[in-house]
């Protein structure tokens, strides 16, 4: 194939941009969304071979006004906004990159932990504010030395953040269908226990589990009324696994110590009753997303749309759909 054009959609930092472009094969071409309309996304994407995508959705009618695309690269994990139906039919190709911003989802999930237990976002406003709540403080703030945490999906991001908190001597749970092994237990200092035990017994709860039908609305009013008083909930992984008005509101009546949210149900959210409440840490969606990680995770885009236009095989762990070989797991 002459020349491929790669089309870029979401709507990166120029450092970022630059990224690709350092890395991009002699000969390829850039086509990058003027703005995040979808008459921009489809202008992109209407000559593309190849599309880079994070957040950007892949619907059916941008797939459609696309007929050149063939391979589509995930720079992440989920891909759950990529119509993956319309991809199969129309016999695109879609990997990701698993594991590929583990270790920054877990120190993000990290942060989100220690902030939501500190306070640190209203302490900030308040001393940016002219007070000194020192006392006050002392009266509602917890450090995590000493308590449960509970880990839902001890994948890669899971595994990485259990590493990370062994430093501060806390007893770690963790619920995934997935045994991790007595090995893994032993160097990590996780036990398994049920999805029920764990909301019951965590004091800081993290989830890092996909967007499927199953995890869909996992986190809802009666599962909090399950939890500890005090308990600290974070979010790395999806918005739709929480019920963000559940969430707020026991926030509101003084049923949980804090939340840490990295995405929400709709995004970007526009609005959310979490907004308003100084117990809320929130991000956009960033968890992932480090300048000096990038390069390495571009490194393997470019790699696996290299090896697709070559015919060659992809990571059998990258592949989500490949119809010249099936599908990943």
């Amino acid at each position: 194939m002459n020349r491929p054009t790669i089309a870029i959609l979401d709507p990166f930092h120029p450092a970022i941009i630059q990224t690709i472009r350092d890395q991009l094969p002699d000969g390829w071409e850039l086509s990058i969304a003027d703005g995040q309309t979808d008459t921009a996304r489809a202008e992109a994407i209407a000559e593309a071979d190849v599309a880079l995508i994070m957040a950007a959705k892949m619907t059916p009618t941008l797939l459609a006004g696309a007929p050149r695309l063939r391979f589509i690269q995930k720079m992440g994990a989920g891909v759950d906004n990529i119509d993956l139906d319309t991809c199969e039919a129309s016999d695109i190709t879609v990997a990701r990159l698993g594991a590929g911003n583990a270790i920054q989802v877990a120190e993000h999930a990290a942060m989100m932990i220690l902030a939501a237990s500190r306070r640190l976002i209203a302490l900030d406003g308040r001393v940016r504010g002219g007070h000194w709540d020192k006392e006050p403080a002392r009266g509602v703030i917890q450090h995590i030395h000493g308590k449960t945490v509970g880990i839902i999906g001890l994948g890669a991001i899971g595994k990485r953040l259990a590493r990370i908190l062994t430093g501060f001597e806390v007893e770690t749970l963790y619920c995934d269908p997935i045994p991790a092994g007595a090995e893994i237990e032993a160097a990590l200092n996780v036990r398994r226990v049920s999805f029920e035990e764990l909301i019951t017994s965590a004091d800081i709860i993290s989830l890092h589990l996909p967007l499927t039908s199953e995890s869909r609305g996992m986190i809802g009013a009666d599962e909090i009324a399950r939890m500890k008083p005090d308990v600290v909930l974070v979010n790395c992984a999806r918005g739709g696994i929480v019920d963000e008005a559940a969430v707020a509101e026991a926030l509101r009546e003084g049923r949980m110590l804090g939340v840490g949210m990295d995405v929400f149900s709709g995004e970007p959210p526009g609005s959310s009753p979490l907004f308003d409440l100084e117990t809320a840490v929130l991000s956009p969606h960033c968890a992932g997303a480090t300048l000096n990680n990038f390069a390495a995770i571009t490194a393997r885009a470019m790699a696996n749309a290299e090896a697709y236009l070559d015919g060659k095989a992809l990571p059998e762990s990258d592949v989500v759909i490949d119809p010249r070989g099936g599908e990943g797991k």
